[in-house]
């Protein structure tokens, strides 16, 4: 499979961002899940495919854009659709399923069919978990920054904290991932973006 590179995806994001101000929102959240990745990825030496979790962090959001309403708001009330737009996006653009699936099966800790009935989210019945380590990968190290208004990063307790709204099985599903993951330097990566860490 070819990974499309740095540039490519960044080329994406800027001919799919509706404005300068999602491009930057958007993007730099990709980035930063991708900082925090490599950090995961290196901390534990994990077997995997760097340039595949790389690509996977920078598409992981890029469905984002297609929330934004034409004032430029983000509809933060269906966000949740924002995977399976994503993965829409990127299948159009002629994308492989292996990196479509990306934006698909990072939202949560997972969401399952069970999920989607039980709690009527806007997206087709299905089961969106990640199938392989790369994408697991992906999904923790988004756990870590929230694109929040302001953005912010979390420390594994305070999306603990915040997963635990859905559930005892999602907080316990996200504290194996933490058990089997490790949890990245939330402060050192977030000094260099200056942004707040929610603790």
């Amino acid at each position: 499979m070819q990974i499309p590179t740095d540039g490519e995806i960044r080329s994406l994001h800027l001919e799919h961002a509706p404005t300068r101000e999602a491009f930057d929102l958007v993007y730099t959240h990709c980035r930063i899940v991708c900082e925090l990745a490599e950090h995961i990825v290196r901390a534990d030496s994990l077997p995997l495919d760097v340039g595949l979790v790389r690509a996977g962090c920078l598409l992981h959001d890029i469905g984002v854009y297609r929330l934004f309403d034409g004032s430029g708001e983000l509809d933060r009330a269906r966000y949740v659709r924002h995977g399976v737009l994503g993965h829409e996006l990127l299948a159009e653009e002629g994308y492989p399923e292996a990196l479509c699936r990306f934006c698909s099966c990072h939202t949560g800790v997972g969401i399952t069919r069970d999920d989607v009935h039980m709690r009527g989210l806007p997206i087709p019945v299905d089961d969106y978990l990640p199938g392989t380590p790369e994408e697991e990968v992906v999904m923790y190290a988004d756990k870590f920054h929230s694109k929040a208004d302001p953005p912010v990063f979390l420390t594994a307790g305070a999306y603990t904290r915040k997963v635990s709204g859905f559930g005892p099985d999602k907080a316990a599903l996200f504290g194996a991932m933490v058990e089997r993951f490790g949890e990245p330097d939330v402060a050192g990566i977030a000094h260099g973006y200056g942004h707040t860490v929610l603790d």
